[in-house]
This record gives C-alpha cells, structure tokens and sequence, in this order.
C-alpha cells in the first residue's frame, strides 16, 4: 500500500475497544460516553479485518484500545492473529496497554508470539498516578510490568509529559525504567476530543523535558528507528529514552501507519478528520473484494500530515478523542 505521498503503509494499529477502565485527564472527559457494545466489530470481524491489511503488506500489527484488555476474550483474537507470526506474514504483533490488567495475560500473551507491550504509565507516585487516572491504582499497572518482564516481554514505557501533573516525575520514572530493563518514551500532550482540563496549561515541549534529563544524565541522540514516531537518546548509564513531539516536532514525513477502530472506522492521520468506512464493505458480503477496494481507495487519499495545535480558545484538532482512535 503506497499512498499519495509516496509512503509504504505497513504499519495497522487496530482498535478493539473504545472503552477504558481509568479516565486519564488528558485522554477523556471524566464522564465519557462509550460506544453502545452492539457497535463494536465481533472478534472474527476484527480478525478478517487485521487479515485484509496484512494481505496488503502491513507487516506490524498493533491493538490497542481504549484497553484491548477489557474487551472480553481479546486472548481469542491474539491467539488467531499469531497464525500470521508462524507464517511470517507479520513480523510484529504487540499491543499498548494501561498495564491494569497485564498481570494475568503476560504469559498467554508471550505464548501466543508477541514479544514486547506499551505500558501507559505517566508517574509513580500513587497520589499523582490516581489524579492523573481519576482513581487508578498504580500498583495495578507496576504489577503489570513487573508480569510483562518476567514472561520475557520487553515493555515500553510511555508516558504523556504534563505540567502541572507529573513533570517533576519524569526522571525518577526514567530511572525505576531503566533499573528494570525498560524503555521510557515521554510524549507531548495531544489536542484530541474536549476535556475537562485546559490543554494549554497541560503542554509541556519536550525541549524542557529533555534538558531536565540533561541535568541528570549526558544524553546522546541515536539513529535508531523503530517505524514509529520516537527519535531516542541514551543515557550515559545506558538507558534509553524516546521523545515524541507532534507539536513542537512535526513527525509526519515518515508515517507509516493507519488506525482502524473498533467500529471499522479507517482513520488515515490521527490528527486529521479523514476516514473510511470498512464496517459496510466488511459485512456486504463474505468475500473481501468490497472490503480491498474499500481499503485502496482510503489509502489513495491519506493526507500528508496533522495539523496539531494548541491555544488559549483554541477548539481541538479533532474532536474524536484519543480512546477512539485507538493510540
């Protein structure tokens, strides 16, 4: 799949939830209104979608949510997408969770293939941890890495950069990751979908929070690439920390990926309104012929880049907000 910008599409984050077990400031309002259950794509028709794209040449999968590990038996559709790792089809499938749940499917998750998860996790101060997540528990989430690691699984760590919350965390949160073998990316906050919070006093560039890494450590920029959005740095003590900045550094040149939500909604640019519907063209008939065409046509028109922004009475970019799209 090339689109009109001359980029390979290899790259499908696939939705099987818009719901969530926390409420994050940043993500949703506190009394978000989820999808009706009849909505959401069945499992077989996620996986027939998941399917598709990989026909087409996505090589990496990744299903997110909300949280994909609410989504009753999300396990059965993990365990039927790994039949693409032993054919080598894919060449990735992982997953970006809050970790809530990630104590008791780490070990069936490594069974079944994938080899490293996001953790979404912005600090480890429980006080600051349940205001940032409207009640969570941060233990839940540090049990779920602490899971991921011992099944083998490498973890990501990311966590969205805000400043009246948690940016005097950031380095104690690189820290505790590196102690355990994990990455920390740091992520600036993303004018997506209304909330209660004003995301001008949320905003930090990531400028700032890199040069308070710089107090701590020398840093040296990697050329490392992981198909996504990060450009990464190490620590003089050998930890590794990513930035992505689709505010203060536009990152759009190189995408190579699509979003599908749980309702087989395409979205061509997480920061543009422009999508496709593939729910009807999946369901008109048992063959893929509707559903490819469907598919090729989007991509012919995925745009070149977000225009994210953030301002004082400033609407957001999109108005979807960040659960729906899927991450």
């Amino acid at each position: 799949m090339i689109d009109p910008f001359g980029r390979t599409i290899s790259y499908l984050r696939l939705s099987v939830t818009d719901r969530c077990d926390l409420r994050c400031t940043y993500c949703m309002p506190e009394r978000m209104s989820f999808l009706p259950r009849a909505d959401l794509l069945s499992l077989a028709e996620l996986d027939r979608l998941a399917a598709a794209f990989i026909r087409k040449g996505v090589r990496k999968l990744r299903l997110t949510g909300g949280e994909p590990l609410v989504r009753r038996d999300f396990m059965e559709l993990v365990a039927g997408l790994s039949r693409f790792l032993r054919s080598g089809d894919l060449d990735e499938l992982t997953l970006t969770t809050n970790g809530t749940r990630l104590a008791r499917h780490a070990a069936d998750l490594a069974r079944c293939g994938v080899r490293r998860v996001n953790v979404s996790l912005d600090s480890l101060d429980a006080a600051t941890y349940a205001r940032i997540t409207r009640g969570g528990r941060v233990e839940e989430a540090i049990a779920g890495v602490d899971a991921a690691l011992a099944a083998g699984l490498a973890v990501k760590i990311n966590a969205v950069a805000l400043r009246s919350d948690n940016l005097d965390d950031l380095v104690a949160l690189a820290e505790w990751a590196d102690a355990r073998g994990a990455d920390l990316t740091v992520i600036e906050v993303m004018p997506m979908g209304s909330v209660e919070a004003d995301r001008v006093d949320q905003f930090v560039p990531l400028g700032e929070v890199r040069a308070r890494f710089e107090r701590r450590w020398a840093l040296t920029d990697l050329a490392r690439r992981t198909g996504g959005p990060a450009r990464y740095v190490r620590t003089d003590e050998g930890g590794t920390i990513g930035f992505i900045a689709p505010l203060s550094r536009n990152f759009c040149d190189g995408c190579n990926r699509v979003r599908v939500t749980c309702t087989g909604e395409l979205y061509l640019c997480l920061g543009q309104p422009a999508k496709a519907d593939l729910g009807t063209p999946l369901r008109a008939s048992a063959d893929d012929v509707l559903l490819d065409a469907a598919i090729d046509a989007a991509i012919g028109r995925k745009p070149q880049g977000h225009d994210f922004a953030i301002g004082a009475r400033r609407p957001p970019a999109v108005e979807r907000h960040m659960s729906v799209t899927g991450g």
